[in-house]
């Protein structure tokens, strides 16, 4: 994009005027190069496809950032399973940002017999209703993760299984975070230590209580109560298919 920006410019004690002065700015621009959301195994090397970045015709620079968006890391630590949204930004001579983002997800996928860990489509209900096709969708929403833990408790991004994060594409402050459960998994006898759980987009209190697991199926059931800010009583019930990486 280029942007002429013209001015006359008057002097009174002067017999010569400067008129029709123009400064042109070339907006960069950038593409990104390979795929919106990478995925990188727990442990694994990432390799940055990196993004092609103009000024004008001519490459310039970026920097690149990175932020986790549910364990809140600052850079990329493939030894950390999280959605990493990773930032491309590119500034032309007069200062001027563009900026572009992927996903790149460390992800780890459990047998669902020692381990619930991977990364999951969810399909939710609440208060046993799809989502209304005019708000969204609720089915088959791209992704919910669950992660192990240091003290072997495993975490789970969204308890709400992604009802507003994703289907309604509210984003991520709508993600009811700091899930957490242990317990045997062969008898999907689980606590939730991580409850009383809150939103911080919609505030109330939430509390999962319940999880099953089918090893067979590749499928987890995840059940939140919500005590929402009004009062009003929500019960979110999603099953989590495990994606085969």
């Amino acid at each position: 994009m280029t942007v002429v920006i013209s001015g006359v410019l008057f002097t009174a004690c002067d017999t010569d005027s400067t008129s029709g002065v123009s400064k042109v700015t070339n907006y960069p621009t950038i593409e990104i190069n390979g795929a919106e959301t990478l995925f990188v195994p727990l442990g694994g090397t990432f390799s940055d496809p990196g993004v092609v970045a103009k000024e004008n015709g001519k490459v310039i620079p970026t920097v690149v950032s990175y932020s986790g968006n549910f364990r809140h890391a600052k850079t990329l630590d493939v030894n950390q399973s999280d959605e990493y949204t990773q930032t491309y930004t590119a500034t032309n001579q007069d200062g001027f940002k563009k900026a572009i983002t992927r996903k790149v997800v460390v992800y780890k996928t459990g047998n669902l017999v020692n381990s619930i860990e991977g990364v999951y489509l969810s399909t939710t209900k609440r208060n046993g209703a799809l989502l209304p096709s005019t708000q969204g969708s609720s089915v088959d929403q791209k992704y919910i993760y669950i992660w192990k833990n240091t003290d072997g408790s495993f975490g789970v991004s969204d308890a709400f299984g992604g009802w507003y994060s994703i289907g309604r594409k509210i984003g991520i402050t709508s993600a009811t975070e700091g899930g957490t459960i242990t317990g045997d998994i062969s008898a999907s006898t689980f606590t939730f230590p991580g409850n009383p759980l809150g939103n911080t987009y919609f505030g109330g209190v939430a509390n999962i209580t319940g999880l099953t697991v089918n090893a067979a199926a590749k499928t987890l059931v995840l059940t939140t109560a919500w005590t929402a800010s009004d009062g009003t009583p929500y019960t979110f019930v999603s099953t989590l298919t495990q994606v085969q990486l």
